[in-house]
């Protein structure tokens, strides 16, 4: 028996010292196989369609493939947002002047350079997280998206990128040739990054009053961060007078795409990595259970321990805890908003989780559109479950954590009302009467 009781501790021991590792950086093992499984994403279907010449793609002197592939990706080109700081894989096509121009919707993000020799395509796969790709830009009878799983991940498989083959956003103080200049730092961007650090290295068009940030800026010498002064890169909605805009779809570098952007590529990495970690835990539960003769369905807490710890911050940022408040009223050029809101679910009152606020916080229903993804909806049950119910006792007034005082109750009413009535397979007791 004392034998059996060292075996148990080393055994369990032996899976809390991998686990964390696994999570960090391994995805291409057991149960994730990331590089030898298939992918199953919007670019996969695509390619689909052209192998079977169910469609072409059309290719232009000015933009190779890229509007043919946003038209069958359905990606509004209104969701344009050019960056030019040299950090991508065609570094060497972007300038102040040659900015790579980034589109995307909910599933799919598309990166074109001038003079670029491929298109850049990260797409969300609801098993594989981000599956990355590139097509390239000289025409072709039959144009091949060919998968990238070495040099992309350099950047975005590492621990930048949370340690899963997901997104990274930048903000960095750029030199004027676009390089950073990293002794004066540089940011990884989201919904709660302050206003102030966000855009180095990105063209901004908008109006957002009294906001200072850093888009617009090209710094001209070292200066240290504190010296600064980017007003001249404030409220700018003409960018015609800082580079030649005629090799792009739109004139535009849309400040509410930024921000949709930023909100988006983070909440699609949590979810990527409440994917990862949960498939994980139950692999390694199984193994354990098998190793000590355990029934199949035996839980251990370190599984459920792991459970919370990727679902609890997926929950926090799904309802939009901790999100940069905004001081000034904010407004696009590009008309993304209005595009992008009129793809939303709508209740019996017309409401929508993509309905606008621009005012003091982004959406005016502080609630991911991503809950209705299909990488949500994949999510292994017990950490999906565990998710809707969180945010279930939230809206429903039982959890009254610090963490979501920004949500008034009008807010939770809302945004419960709305996920009722358009989100299908909520779970039961969602619908219950409530006493």
């Amino acid at each position: 028996m004392r034998d059996f009781g060292w075996y148990v501790l080393i055994a369990v021991s032996a899976l809390l010292v991998r686990l964390p590792v696994l999570v960090a950086d391994d995805f291409d093992r057991e149960p994730i196989n990331y590089t030898a499984s298939e992918p199953h994403d919007c670019i996969s279907r695509l390619q689909k369609r052209l192998d079977q010449a169910d469609t072409t793609l059309k290719f232009t002197e000015q933009s190779g493939y890229l509007p043919s592939v946003l038209s069958e990706l359905q990606v509004s080109s209104a969701s344009q947002m050019l960056v030019f700081s040299k950090t991508s894989l065609q570094r060497q096509c972007i300038t102040p002047q040659t900015p790579r121009a980034v589109y995307f919707n909910d599933d799919v993000y598309v990166g074109f350079c001038r003079s670029g020799e491929v298109l850049e395509i990260s797409a969300v796969d609801p098993q594989l997280g981000m599956v990355f790709y590139t097509l390239e830009q000289s025409e072709n009878a039959k144009p091949k998206f060919v998968r990238q799983t070495d040099s992309c991940l350099l950047c975005h498989g590492s621990s930048q990128a949370q340690g899963i083959p997901g997104n990274l956003v930048r903000s960095v103080y750029p030199d004027a040739g676009g390089f950073p200049i990293l002794s004066s730092g540089s940011f990884r961007i989201d919904q709660t990054s302050p206003i102030e650090k966000r855009w180095g290295g990105w063209y901004v068009s908008g109006v957002h009053g009294t906001h200072k940030h850093l888009g617009n800026l090209i710094l001209r010498s070292k200066q240290e961060p504190e010296e600064i002064d980017n007003t001249g890169g404030h409220n700018v909605t003409d960018l015609t007078s800082r580079l030649d805009l005629k090799s792009y779809l739109t004139p535009h570098s849309d400040i509410v795409a930024l921000l949709v952007l930023e909100h988006q590529a983070m909440a699609h990495n949590l979810i990527i990595q409440a994917n990862f970690s949960t498939r994980q835990a139950l692999h390694y539960q199984a193994m354990l259970n098998r190793e000590l003769k355990e029934p199949p369905g035996n839980r251990w807490a370190s599984t459920l321990s792991r459970i919370r710890s990727v679902g609890d911050p997926l929950v926090k940022y799904l309802l939009f805890a901790g999100e940069a408040r905004l001081q000034s009223p904010i407004k696009g050029t590009s008309g993304f908003a209005e595009h992008f809101a009129q793809q939303g679910s709508r209740d019996s009152q017309g409401r929508s989780l993509r309905d606008f606020d621009l005012q003091t916080r982004m959406f005016k229903y502080p609630c991911s559109y991503l809950i209705y993804s299909p990488a949500f909806d994949a999510l292994p049950g017990d950490v999906r479950d565990y998710v809707l119910e969180r945010i279930w006792k939230i809206l429903d007034g039982q959890d009254s954590s610090p963490d979501f005082a920004h949500l008034s109750k009008t807010d939770r009413t809302a945004i419960r009302e709305i996920l009722i009535a358009t989100k299908p397979n909520l779970p039961s007791y969602w619908k219950a009467k409530r006493s």
